[in-house]
């Protein structure tokens, strides 16, 4: 083998690892949702997987002619690469029935292998190319180098341009029987004789890329940042609910914009009728989805002009396509992360600032902190309102730290929730209001009891013993995701 074509096959194999592991991401997220969890589990088992891989393959190149191993590892790294695509589908469905079945457990099971076996080509190449001791290290160092480029070009291949341009599945089979082919073709010249072994591997590529192709895809759509789908709701004609990833997002009613199915999002509208000024209202919505309150604004407060801020492009399309959203003068999508894009409005511009913005369970840290709150200040003209969704359990811990970052923020602060939520039992969905000018908690407390509503409203002393000092969320400290409980059961 020449050391071009040396170096190209590291390069290349190396790129497919970088490739298979930010598609993971895409893959396991239906299933298990995107967290800080779910990308550490797939960055720590292809890690693994190439620790393994390259200690493995070196100890084989050792002891077996590498000319015969290089064929079959590049088959079976297709082979296996193919059949992450069912492996995940078919254990995804088991995981979303069973907490027993992990994101680390189902991360190792579909990617720990791919990961090995491809990563043990470079140690069967270096073999190959090693013929004068005088120059060892220039070879390790060149094949070192080339993998290194390919894992770097695999990486910006997958998310700049393989996401956007294929469905992650196609992306991840077409891989796979590449691999498989290359291998079958390295194996018929450069391995044992005979033909079987070539054939039987492209096969059994074959055999995975077409049990992947048929198995059940959950995504009606893939954005650039989720898994989503639109669900009709067989009580209500005009009944659709986003689902995005692993969790209902929003409920639409095509019909009629003024129905609020989830409970967080009629507490909002609670909070606009008892503390917002009458008439129409400027407002900034922090996350989109599927648009239920800019409409519902809209409706209620002819007049009002929303702007909303959502990082996933794909997202709005969908809402345009099958969600009844029309953007116009009284609605304006930007599209682009929030925090930056909030930094470019103009200060006053908003009456009332809505968030809303959600990657699994979590709010988006960056959205949660110090910093953040100065820019809400900002945006908010005097007497403004900042209204945000916030879903914990017990302990409780990230909850009450985000209302100690409001507190710092602002004059006055109150908590929307059912009471067990407040006192320690029980977890969901937490509304908190910010505000500069002082909290009507009574006015709050009729409108939710005339909507149907049993939250209670906590402000001042009572707040402070629900906090029982929470530190304050900073840029350079916002543990969220591990401060987020999780339900029990």
């Amino acid at each position: 083998m020449t050391p071009v074509a040396a170096g190209t096959l590291v390069f290349f194999t190396s790129g497919c690892v970088l490739v298979l592991e930010v598609l993971a991401i895409r893959l396991l997220a239906p299933y298990v949702g995107v967290t800080l969890q779910t990308y550490t589990a797939i960055i720590g088992t292809v890690l693994a997987g190439i620790a393994a891989g390259t200690g493995v393959g070196g100890h084989l190149a050792d002891r077996v002619e590498p000319r015969r191993l290089l064929g079959p590892l590049l088959v079976a790294g297709g082979a296996s690469a193919a059949a992450t695509v069912p492996l995940v589908r078919l254990l995804g469905e088991a995981a979303s029935g069973s907490r027993e079945l992990s994101v680390v457990g189902l991360t190792v099971a579909s990617f720990l292998l791919p990961a090995a076996v491809l990563s043990a080509v470079s140690p069967t190449v270096v073999k190959l190319q090693l013929r004068d001791l005088a120059v060892t290290g220039r070879v390790v160092g060149r094949l070192s180098a080339a993998g290194t480029a390919g894992a770097l070009a695999g990486t910006f291949l997958a998310g700049f341009v393989l996401v956007q341009a294929v469905p992650t599945s196609t992306a991840i089979l077409g891989l796979g029987l590449v691999l498989a082919v290359l291998g079958a073709v390295v194996w018929a010249v450069r391995g044992p004789g005979g033909r079987a072994g070539p054939v039987l591997g492209v096969v059994v590529a074959l055999v995975a890329v077409g049990v992947g192709a048929g198995s059940r895809d959950p995504c009606e759509v893939e954005t650039t940042y989720h898994c989503a789908r639109v669900v009709a709701d067989p009580t209500r004609a005009g009944g659709r609910t986003l689902v995005l990833d692993t969790l209902r997002h929003s409920y639409v009613d095509l019909d009629d914009p003024t129905y609020l199915e989830f409970r967080y999002v009629r507490r909002f509208a609670d909070v606009v009728d008892a503390l917002a000024p009458s008439g129409p209202l400027e407002v900034l919505h922090l996350g989109g989805g599927g648009f239920t309150f800019p409409r519902w604004l809209a409706a209620t407060r002819p007049g009002s002009r929303s702007t909303v801020l959502e990082i996933d492009g794909g997202l709005v399309a969908l809402a345009r396509d099958e969600l009844g959203l029309v953007t116009g003068p009284g609605l304006r999508v930007v599209v682009g992360d929030a925090r930056i894009s909030i930094a470019r409005l103009e200060s006053g511009s908003a009456q009332v600032v809505v968030g809303d913005a959600f990657g699994g369970l979590a709010v988006p840290w960056h959205l949660t902190t110090a910093e953040m709150m100065a820019q809400v200040r900002r945006l908010l003209g005097p007497g403004g309102l900042y209204v945000l969704n916030v879903i914990d359990y017990p302990p409780r811990r990230f909850v009450r730290a985000e209302v100690a970052t409001l507190e710092a923020g602002f004059a006055h602060v109150a908590a929307v929730a059912p009471p067990e939520l407040l006192t320690g039992g029980g977890g969901g969905n937490y509304v908190l209001v910010a505000s500069d000018a002082p909290l009507d908690a009574e006015a709050l407390a009729a409108a939710i009891a005339r909507s149907g509503g049993s939250e209670a409203v906590v402000t001042g002393p009572g707040l402070a013993g629900f906090v029982d000092g929470a530190p304050v969320l900073t840029d350079d400290k916002a543990p969220v995701d591990q401060w987020l409980g999780r339900p029990c059961c």
